[in-house]
Formats: structure tokens, sequence, C-alpha cells
């Protein structure tokens, strides 16, 4: 009898541990760089994000790191890259896909896409211009585009009107440019402003070069392994900078800072300036005066520059943090959360699943300046993209800079950069 109870009592024991909840597993701990390149409070907007997806997924808990800059996060990347402090991914310029593929910083998605029974719907659902540096040798997917924009031209109708330029009609080309530039100019405000400091001139400078070009690709070839800076439409380009600067004097003297341009917009210190749609909020909220968006006044044709941050996932982490990684991704980029993020920041939403949103729709209904990006878009290409990109913006940037303070002329800037160009791309070529 002893022995049967026993038996039942050791049975019930058994079922009583069958029947108890599993112990919760730790969840799976994930870190991410970001960066930051524009105005407004972006940062909060990244970690309230990032505090959603990990309430909606226990098992998964990302930590957001807010690295600085672009620059700056290209660097904390590059330090932490094989260290225990190393992201599991990271948002980093689109720009930058042929150097963290070559340096084996960043891995290819297309396993994990093909192996994602939403994964082709998803990326075939963003729009073709962002999707276009996303691709590394071989056509393999290297990238996810997040934090996109264009550039684009915001003018103060107030000071149009002062003038008597037509609030509604902004300049649509070159000549205009320059017409209504110089009419805008007084002794307390200049015309238009472009970012001619380092790390921000060749963006400027690639919507110039496509505006004016004829080879239909602007600064580089599509395989970032060669570049075109000295053709005479680039010279021609980079003179007219000059002339706005020194001719007519409806541009500011020398380095303009791109970090500098919303603020003396704002202050009504210039009447138009070439930034990035990832301003916009920022402007929308802080204006005290009515402005305009516009398309980035044609040369030959209309050009504008892509640019911004895309998603990537370090190379080399285990299959369990990619997939995290991955579902994080596609979280920060669903079509909603995509729709929201550009109504917040000003950044282009990047799917054309946003534009059927209700969301999205209301928006532009109530401020229609936020579509010109959209519209822009076809027209659009990336910004200069190589091999070693970085070191090739510092070549770029640092003729054109050299041009503006007078050191070279405009033909002397570029083919000093053209041969430090082709110098930098040997190797690949």
């Amino acid at each position: 009898m002893k022995k049967i109870l026993s038996t039942i009592l050791v049975l019930s024991m058994l079922l009583s541990l069958l029947a108890m909840p599993a112990l919760a597993a730790d969840p799976l701990e994930l870190t991410m760089f970001f960066p930051v390149n524009v105005g407004g409070s972006v940062a909060q907007l990244i970690d309230d994000m990032t505090t959603e997806f990990n309430k909606q997924n226990p098992d998964i808990q990302v930590k957001a790191v807010y690295t600085g800059n672009y620059d700056d996060t290209v660097t904390a990347i590059q330090t932490a890259i094989g260290t225990s402090g190393q992201p599991d991914l990271f948002v980093s310029l689109a720009t930058q896909r042929f150097t963290m593929d070559d340096t084996g910083m960043a891995m290819a998605l297309d396993d994990i896409i093909a192996n994602d029974p939403e994964g082709q719907a998803f990326v075939d659902d963003f729009i073709d211009g962002f999707m276009l540096d996303s691709y590394v040798e071989g056509g393999r997917i290297i990238s996810i585009p997040f934090q996109r924009s264009t550039m684009v031209m915001f003018y103060n109708k107030d000071a149009f009107r002062e003038v008597g330029l037509d609030p509604e009609q902004p300049p649509k080309n070159w000549t205009e440019l320059v017409d209504y530039a110089t009419k805008l100019t007084n002794d307390k405000r200049y015309g238009v402003a472009i970012a001619l400091n380092s790390g921000s001139a060749q963006w400027a400078f690639t919507g110039f070069s496509l505006q004016n070009c004829t080879n239909g690709v602007g600064l580089m070839s599509g395989d970032g392994k060669e570049v075109y800076f000295n053709t005479p439409e680039n010279v021609e380009a980079l003179q007219l900078w000059l002339d706005l600067q020194n001719k007519y004097k409806c541009m500011a003297p020398g380095i303009v800072q791109w970090t500098d341009m919303p603020t003396q917009f704002l202050a009504g210190e210039v009447a138009m300036i070439y930034h990035t749609t990832g301003n916009l909020t920022n402007i929308r909220n802080n204006a005290n005066f009515d402005f305009g968006v516009c398309f980035l006044p044609a040369g030959r044709q209309w050009g504008a520059p892509t640019g911004g941050g895309n998603f990537y996932i370090t190379k080399g982490i285990s299959e369990e943090r990619q997939q995290a990684a991955w579902k994080y991704i596609k979280f920060m980029c669903s079509t909603e959360n995509a729709a929201q993020w550009s109504i917040n920041t000003g950044y282009v939403a990047t799917r054309e699943s946003c534009y059927e949103t209700e969301v999205l729709k209301d928006y532009y209904a109530s401020f229609p300046q936020a579509l010109v990006a959209y519209e822009q878009l076809p027209y659009a290409q990336p910004e200069l993209t190589t091999y070693n990109a970085a070191e090739m913006w510092r070549i770029l940037n640092d003729n054109i800079q050299a041009a503006v303070t007078g050191e070279m002329t405009a033909e002397e800037a570029l083919a000093a950069a053209q041969e430090q160009g082709d110098e930098l791309l040997a190797d690949y070529q």
C-alpha cells in the first residue's frame, strides 16, 4: 500500500510540474546604432518607436543607441565591429553600401528576404528611387530604406511678395534662380543659400550635376567604380555656384554650413535654401512667415539627389539575432510606421503603400508642401556613391571648397577632384 501511495504521490508531483507555466526565457537583447542629421526631435521618435516594438515583442528587446551624425555613426560602427559592443544592426547612409559590403561590416539580406513569406512583397513595395541604392555587386540587397529624403527648395513667400515676385511661382530653372535670388537680396538678406561645407557639398552638387548632365548619370557610375567630376556640364554647374557668390552677390561668400541654413532661413536671413525634406517638420513648426516648398530649379532638365539612411544588419551575428533584427526592421518600416514617420519628421515615406493610408492623405491635404518631395522622386537619383565613399566625398568637397574660397577655378577644382578620385578607385577598375 505504501508503495502504491508513493507512486501516486510521485505521479501527482509530476503532473503538477507539467501544469506549471514554463519559466520565461530571458529576452534576446539587440543593439541598434542610429544617427540624426536633421533638426527636430528625431532621436526621441526612434526611442519611442523602439519602445513600442519592445512592448509588442517581449522576447526581443532592442536598445537604440544615438551615435551622433552620419559621420560619427560610421566611426562608431567601425570602432565597435568585432568587439563585445558591436551593434546587431544600424542605420547608416545609403551611400555607404559599397563600403559596408566591401569591408564585411554588413551582410546581404537576400537569404533572409527569400526565407520570409512576406519578404519579397515587403521589398517590392519600396519606392524604386530609394531601393536604387540598396543594391551592391551581383544585384544583392544589403540595406532597407528608412530615414530617406531628397533635396528640395524652401522659399519665403513673404519675401517674394515684398520684392514683387509671385509667391506661388518659385524659380523653375537656373536662369530664374539667378533672377529671383538677385531680387531677393538686400542689406539684411541673401537671396539663396547652398551648403558648401565638407560633408554636405557633394549632396547639393549631385543635384546640380543631374540637372545639367548629358550622360544621364551625373557624378558616378552605377557600380560605384568610376567618377565623372570634370565633365564640361559639371564645370558649368560649379561655375554657377561661384557666380551666385562672386558675380551676382546673392549668396553669402565663403563656406556655408549645412546645419546653419535652416536657422538662417527661419531668421529671415536668406530667402531660399536648398535643403533636405528631413527638415520640413522643423521648419513648419518654427517658421513665423508663409513659406513654400518646390522642385529644385532645372538646368537642362529636372534633377535631385536622394539621400538619408538605410537599415543594415551586421555581418557575422547568429541566425537568431539576424531574424530578430529583420523583425525590428520590418516593424520600423511597416506601412503605418513609415507613413507616420514621414509626418513626424519630414522624411519622405519610403513605401508606395504609405500613400494609400488615410493618415498620409489627410496630412497632404492639410499640408500640400509635404507632397513636393514625392512628386520630385521620378527625377531623383542617388547622391555621390562609390567605393570608399567617405574619402570620395572628402575629395570632392575639399576641391569644391577650394573653388568657393578662390584658391582654384571651377575647372581646376574638378580636374583635381577627378585625378584624386580616379586614384582612389584604381583598385576597383
